[in-house]
């Protein structure tokens, strides 16, 4: 297998910021959200970047790998063109799942997969699924979480190494995720570090977080805190890292401050020789997905029809978990109950701020953020996500129609020409929404 690419010191890419990237000193790569890039449309900065030479790798957020459903094609069609039109040397992704098909319910999120043979055996699958279809190798990181699934059987690290050694895959390992997941969970990220095969390293992700009522939330909003970057430390002891990112989505601080973060990374990185392992390479994917093959034909129909039994346990807990979530149902035996409404709590709120970025224009047709804020999570309460970001926000504004919102008949003109301009149809008739409104009372 081809060593890894080295790759630096880098910075995820975003619009907001893209001008002060451009002048980051000493940049060697970015990583982009491949969902908010359009391989035909690429943004002028990001065409800039690559053009002297910068690095861009795709970090996906929307496969759901760890999901009880096998990939969609289409996804993963679209991430490997964003690899090819990026000239990507790899591509990324999470050990989450986002979504369920029964019921049909969104996320919006990266949820923890729980830590057993099923959900191993099902993520070993989807991975493989995914390498196959990919034109570039994939690398999977390890997230954030707020809960615990009960039941589980294996460690973090474990389940790690096992999904590497069936896959070959390759790790990009966030060391803010492991501290969220030391405060959240009560895991000991050197446990993991000492337990994973480093020789897979793709990667490291550093990101910032805050501690509230004994939670700490992975914001990436916040200044790279000691203690993460402690840890990569800790990281840099065992292994000399390929590329080391950070991570900001939001509260964007000075350009200076960045630099400066940036610059506390890189001095960690470069703080001596590591002791032990380079990842020069890692596990062959091919070979493992050859070897997987020929298990799984062994096995014979027998070994099949156990497969579809394992996926078919995940996608029930998977759906139980996520209709307490976003739909309110009761939380399922075995949780933490008081985590679940913390994370269903944030779930919401992170729901409206996506949607108020998607359609930036609805808070401005609700009279400001706080009233277009309480409505929309007055609206979600009763109407789960379960076709994306854009078509909740469609949703949202039909909602409100129906029910002869905003009160000022000039605001709903214009949130019904608002509506109308993106739906590509009339919005309902007055006697279709009192329908609706009826039907909705009655349910």
């Amino acid at each position: 297998m081809k060593p890894m690419a080295h790759l630096g010191v880098g910075i995820g890419w975003r619009p907001e910021i893209a001008d002060a990237i451009e002048r980051l000193p000493g940049l060697d790569w970015v990583e982009v959200v491949a969902e908010n890039i359009c391989p035909g449309h690429l943004p002028e900065a990001l065409l800039r970047l690559r053009e002297r030479g910068t690095k861009v790798v795709p970090h996906g957020v929307s496969l759901g790998l760890g999901g009880a459903d096998r990939p969609d094609p289409a996804k993963l069609a679209a991430l490997g063109e964003r690899a090819v039109a990026l000239g990507a040397p790899l591509v990324t992704e999470h050990i989450a799942f986002v979504r369920t098909s029964s019921p049909v319910l969104e996320a919006g999120h990266l949820l923890p997969v729980p830590r057993t043979r099923d959900a191993l055996d099902v993520l070993c699958e989807n991975v493989r699924i995914a390498q196959d279809a990919l034109p570039v190798p994939l690398a999977l990181e390890n997230i954030a979480a707020l809960f615990s699934w009960p039941g589980e059987e294996l460690t973090e690290g474990r389940f790690l190494t096992e999904l590497v050694e069936r896959t070959g895959v390759r790790l990009l390992v966030d060391v803010a995720n492991l501290h969220t997941n030391r405060v959240n969970r009560g895991e000991d990220p050197a446990a993991v570090l000492d337990a994973i095969p480093l020789e897979a390293l793709a990667y490291v992700h550093v990101a910032g977080g805050v501690e509230r009522d004994g939670v700490w939330h992975d914001t990436h909003a916040h200044p790279v805190p000691p203690v993460v970057l402690d840890l990569l430390a800790a990281l840099r002891s065992r292994v000399d890292p390929p590329g080391v990112l950070l991570e900001r989505d939001d509260d964007f601080p000075p350009e200076a401050e960045l630099a400066g973060e940036l610059e506390a990374i890189r001095a960690v990185v470069t703080a001596g020789p590591a002791a032990g392992v380079r990842p020069d390479t890692a596990p062959d994917a091919a070979a493992a997905s050859e070897a997987a093959a020929a298990s799984e034909a062994a096995a014979g129909p027998g070994g099949r029809v156990a497969a579809e039994a394992a996926r078919t346990r995940v996608a029930l807990g998977q759906a139980a978990l996520l209709s307490a979530l976003v739909a309110g149902t009761p939380v399922p035996e075995g949780f933490d109950r008081g985590r679940i409404r913390v994370q269903a709590r944030a779930l919401a709120a992170k729901r409206a701020d996506v949607v108020a970025k998607v359609a930036p224009e609805l808070p401005g047709l609700l009279g400001g953020r706080g009233p277009y804020r309480e409505a929309f999570l007055a609206y979600a309460k009763s109407r789960p996500m379960t076709a994306g970001y854009r078509r909740d926000a469609l949703d949202f504004a039909e909602h409100l129609l129906i029910r002869d919102l905003p009160a000022d008949p000039a605001d709903r003109r214009r949130l019904t020409a608002w509506w109308r301009e993106r739906a590509g149809v009339r919005p309902p008739r007055r006697v279709v929404r009192w329908a609706r409104a009826l039907a909705g009372r009655a349910a």
